[in-house]
């Protein structure tokens, strides 16, 4: 049977669970959490950035859906001088996932990925799986193997 997302068929060799809930239509990331009933500290929200002087320039940053991105950590760690948040179009297009529904995993273009520093010796994160209503628990250290991801202080409270 093929995956229903890009996100699961990227997971699918590596140990994980796959989570549903009923969706919303704004804060995407609480109300993951709060429907599956998980720990909003280790449910990460995937944020499309782009570079200030170069906007076709994007990465991936996850955080906390408990905290926020703190947007010239994220550019320091990917060597910018200056970040800002990418139109939903272009990050759209450049993911394949609708805004609500993006994920680190199996995303159309290759992108940096910055996952925060704060999640690295937990047992296990919630992202989400590429689609609004789907998320998928899997460990730190596989999540960033498998998007070539590095970790970093990206977050602030």
């Amino acid at each position: 049977m093929a995956a229903r997302t890009r996100a699961l068929a990227a997971v699918k060799d590596t140990p994980h669970t796959v989570l549903e809930y009923t969706p919303s239509q704004d804060h995407f990331g609480e109300h993951a959490a709060a429907e599956l009933g998980i720990d909003p500290s280790a449910t990460l929200k995937t944020l499309v950035i782009a570079r200030s002087d170069a906007p076709r320039e994007m990465a991936l940053c996850c955080v906390p859906v408990s905290g926020h991105l703190a947007l010239k950590a994220a550019a320091k760690a990917l060597g910018w001088k200056h970040a800002e948040m990418a139109d939903p179009a272009k990050a759209q297009r450049a993911t394949g996932y609708v805004v609500g529904g993006i994920s680190p995993l199996g995303t159309l273009t290759e992108l940096p990925t910055l996952l925060d520093a704060s999640i690295k010796d937990l047992s296990a994160v919630t992202v989400s799986a590429g689609q609004r209503g789907l998320s998928v628990e899997i460990a730190p250290e596989d999540l960033a193997r498998l998007t070539g991801a590095q970790f970093a202080d990206i977050s602030s409270a």
